[in-house]
């Protein structure tokens, strides 16, 4: 019985799985779907009644509440009913004693599978084996209650034989028989999302304008897909089966192995960014990496999907450029087409003062100073809509209410159609600019310490004042001034108190003359006035120039306060008439510096008129400087020996001095070229000739026995103390010539000391070092103070001519002498009297303890080989 029932089952179960099989195919959720499966599954429990398990005449025992169960459980209601109608009817057209039995066991599985596959709907119970075999349980317990109906000849033939195998085989199989249909469900489910899911797939990629390839571990290209063949390398010929190692260049082919190695290591997609040249040209992509779960061809393999970001990545590029330059040093500003501010950046914001919150909304009427008149802006306006730019220097106001002027530069922005859609306005300030144009043009033409116009502005107006006398016909003046004994307040008192001199020297001037006329400072203390509109006659217009200069000189002379120490110092005035352009500035200023001189030779303190000789002292002098320029690049100048005595009446040395073998004026002393030397700057070129000559002149010595132990005193002017090179220079000339640095003396006045005292004694220290002396020339008649005596690296103290030519008559002279001699001896240093003439003098000098001399009782200055001739060279 119970093998007849599995075979029945068995029958079944396989009839249900050919029609689960057949069903794929087929859209069960369509009327004729539900159709085709509620006929299978009918035909299958026709099929199962027509090989049944029987007891008796038409009572048969099959697996049709199976079947029906699970048709209706999970083909619906339709499926069920057009199953169980089918059975039904094979039911009663077999018929017998059981029919109407047979036909509740149509029903009640039908009825039983609906019911179940509602509570699953509904969420009440799952699907799952335990419930599933609840169900089943139920259903064949509900078919052993409905048999119950049977007779009872019948009902125990089928308690005895039927009842136990439909619980044994029925019950698992409708476990068996769920399960596969659930799992042919399943399958067809997982069919038709696979199917929707590569649809989806297939129309994503082809909407998306992304290349799509499959590339393996080996780099080879398996699948590629491109919206447009010109993205790929070669248009895409050949590529597929090939490598990119074979394709694409060294170290790009390099760089896309690495990023397939890193994407097949990691369970991440992976971001790579390339740029590869394609027909298309240079293209940049950015490619998305995700390796398969599967292997392709036994191989690793992944997905990259690539996407054109060459524009991207050059509006990023220009972005990028645009926000750096608004973010410039300059001030911008960005407005809409009714100059309503948009944007401004941050130097706007520390330009002006105002935050973009102050502006944004704002016209730029509130930046507005006020200082430009309607007519500016209607040219600017102009410019704007006619060029669609203009820039220009503009005063604008900060928040805190400060005009300041800046440099504006605005450019129109336009739409397609050519309208103004915006404004940009780039924006410096320029205040620090003009500042310092202003402090430029007032250096440029003003004097630093005064404040008075200097040369190169005094000429200017020189030039003006020329032209305009000889239109209108009036006489202009040109005065040079120069303060008397001024350099004896510099040497004295120091600088900072003859510049503060100089500065009440020009507060006066500009306070004596009228406001029309110029007052000018050239330097030092030498000013220059210029007075315009005098009268039309020379003898007038000289009167009104002495009158104003006896002004200038009484204002002058009254005392200068300075550190609470009174000065009084006149000062010389010389003075020009012009009334025509027949003479040069230069002309001018030179006939306004000769009456100068010409007033300091008349006793200072005075006013000079030009005087036509006075240019013949000028043009002699001129030409001497040119003379004295070429004389020593030419080597005329020649060294001069005066001897000087010890007071044994042994030579100890002698003293070094210069004169020029003019070509056509014969010998020149020293009072011929000296002065004209130092004004016009070439006292420390003529000073070098001298030490090169004298170093010379050591170096010869040194190879005479009798000549060997003699010193050589040679004078340094200021300017080649401190000049920048002086040190190196000696140096060189010591080392060149072979002179012995010991027998070197330099002679200094007692001025040269002051102009930097500290700067002078480092540098006599350098050179002390070395092995050369020093030795103060003219002592006492100098104003400096005798404290320099113990910082200076000082060997020897030289008495003044002046005090030893009125010996021995003068006793001022003699006390001044023998102050002299006590200081230097009481300091541990020598003396040495110069411009010793008598007898009577050098025994005066040797009896208050003098013990070296220089003078004509000696020797005269004479040429070296006449010096080297004397007898007491020879000695």
């Amino acid at each position: 019985m119970v093998l007849e029932l599995i075979k029945n089952a068995t029958l079944l179960i396989t009839l249900c799985w050919m029609q689960g099989f057949i069903t794929r195919y087929i859209n069960e959720r369509s009327m004729s779907g539900k159709l085709i499966s509620g006929i299978l599954f009918g035909a299958a429990c026709v099929i199962g009644m027509s090989v049944p398990l029987t007891l008796a005449h038409g009572l048969i025992f099959d697996g049709r509440t199976v079947v029906l169960s699970m048709a209706a459980f999970f083909g619906g209601p339709l499926v069920g009913l057009i199953a169980g109608a089918l059975a039904g009817a094979y039911r009663l057209w077999l018929g017998g004693i059981s029919a109407h039995i047979g036909l509740l066991n149509v029903l009640m599985p039908v009825l039983m599978g609906l019911a179940y596959r509602h509570a699953c709907k509904t969420g009440r119970v799952s699907f799952t084996l335990p419930s599933l075999l609840v169900f089943a349980v139920l259903v064949q317990g509900l078919q052993i209650l409905i048999l119950l109906l049977l007779p009872s000849e019948h009902l125990n033939l089928s308690r005895h034989y039927a009842f136990l195998p439909l619980l044994v085989v029925l019950i698992p199989s409708t476990l068996l028989l769920g399960f596969l249909l659930e799992d042919i469900r399943q399958q067809k489910l997982d069919r038709e999302a696979l199917r929707k899911s590569e649809a989806q797939l297939r129309a994503i990629t082809e909407a998306v304008p992304d290349l799509s390839m499959v590339l393996d571990e080996e780099g080879r290209y398996l699948e590629i897909k491109a919206p447009d063949n010109n993205l790929l390398v070669a248009g895409g010929e050949g590529l597929l089966g090939r490598r990119v190692v074979d394709v694409l260049a060294s170290s790009q082919a390099e760089m896309f192995m690495q990023f397939i190695a890193l994407t097949l290591a990691s369970d991440q997609p992976q971001t790579l960014e390339y740029e590869l040249q394609t027909p298309a040209g240079w293209r940049v992509f950015e490619g998305r990496a995700r390796r398969l779960d599967t292997t392709v061809d036994g191989k690793r393999a992944l997905v990259l999907m690539a996407r054109d970001i060459t524009e991207r990545v050059a509006l990023e590029l220009d972005r990028r450029i645009a926000a750096i330059a608004f973010e410039s040093p300059q001030g911008m500003m960005i407005t809409d087409a009714s100059t309503r501010i948009l944007k401004v950046n941050r130097a706007f914001s520390q330009i002006s003062g105002y935050s973009q919150d102050d502006v944004v909304g704002q016209s730029t009427r509130m930046l507005g100073s006020g200082r430009q008149g309607a007519e500016f802006y209607q040219r600017m306006w102009h410019s704007l809509n006619e060029t669609g730019l203009w820039e220009g220097e503009i005063w604008n106001r900060r928040k805190n209410g400060e005009i300041f002027p800046e440099w504006l530069t605005i450019g129109s922005v336009l739409n397609e159609q050519g309208l103004v859609t915006n404004y940009v306005a780039s924006l410096v300030d320029i205040s620090e600019r003009k500042n310092a144009e202003q402090k430029i043009l007032h250096m440029a033409f003003y004097d630093p310490l005064t404040g008075l116009p200097n040369r190169r502005l005094l000429r200017d107006r020189l030039e003006q004042a020329a032209a305009l006398c000889r239109r209108k016909g009036h006489y202009c003046a040109l005065i040079f001034l120069d303060l008397d004994d001024f350099k004896n307040v510099n040497d004295v008192y120091g600088h900072q108190v003859g510049d503060e001199l100089l500065c009440q020297v020009a507060e006066r001037l500009k306070h004596t003359v009228r406001e029309l006329d110029t007052v000018a400072r050239l330097g030092g203390d030498e000013f220059v006035i210029m007075l315009e509109g005098l009268e039309s006659i020379a003898e007038e217009a000289g009167s009104q120039v002495e009158h104003i200069g006896s002004k200038l000189l009484l204002a002058l002379r009254e005392p200068y306060e300075v550190d609470g120490q009174q000065f009084f110092n006149s000062a010389s005035l010389g003075v020009v008439l012009f009334n025509d352009e027949q003479h040069s500035v230069d002309q001018l200023m030179q006939c306004a510096d000769l009456s100068m001189y010409s007033a300091k030779s008349a006793g200072k303190n005075t006013l000079s008129f030009y005087d036509p000789r006075m240019q013949e002292v000028v043009s002699h002098r001129l030409q001497l400087e040119q003379d004295m320029r070429r004389g020593l690049a030419a080597g005329e100048f020649v060294l001069y020996l005066q001897a000087q005595m010890n007071q044994r009446g042994e030579l100890q040395g002698a003293e070094a001095l210069v004169r020029w073998q003019h070509p056509e004026r014969g010998l020149l002393g020293p009072g011929t070229f000296i002065e004209i030397a130092e004004r016009s700057g070439l006292i420390a070129e003529l000073d070098q000739y001298v030490l090169k000559q004298g170093c010379n002149l050591l170096a010869s010595w040194a190879q005479q026995p009798h000549l060997a132990g003699l010193s050589l005193a040679v004078n340094i002017s200021s300017r080649l103390l401190f000049k920048d090179d002086f040190i190196e220079v000696l140096q060189q000339k010591l080392h060149s010539s072979q002179a012995n640095p010991h027998r070197l003396k330099l002679e200094i006045t007692e001025s040269l000391l002051l102009a930097d005292k500290n700067e002078a004694a480092v540098r006599m220290q350098t050179l002390q070092a070395l092995g050369i002396r020093f030795s103060i020339d003219d002592f006492g008649t100098g104003y400096s103070s005798l404290a320099y005596l113990q910082h200076l690296p000082l060997e020897q103290l030289k008495i003044d001519q002046s005090f030893v030519r009125d010996l021995p008559g003068s006793a001022s002279s003699l006390a001044i002498i023998r102050a002299i001699l006590a200081l230097a001896h009481s300091l541990g240093l020598e003396a040495i009297a110069e411009g010793v003439e008598t007898e009577e003098q050098h025994d005066l000098l040797l009896a208050n303890g003098c013990k070296n001399f220089q003078g004509y009782l000696f020797s005269k200055p004479m040429a070296v080989a006449a010096f080297e001739a004397l007898e007491i060279c020879q000695r």
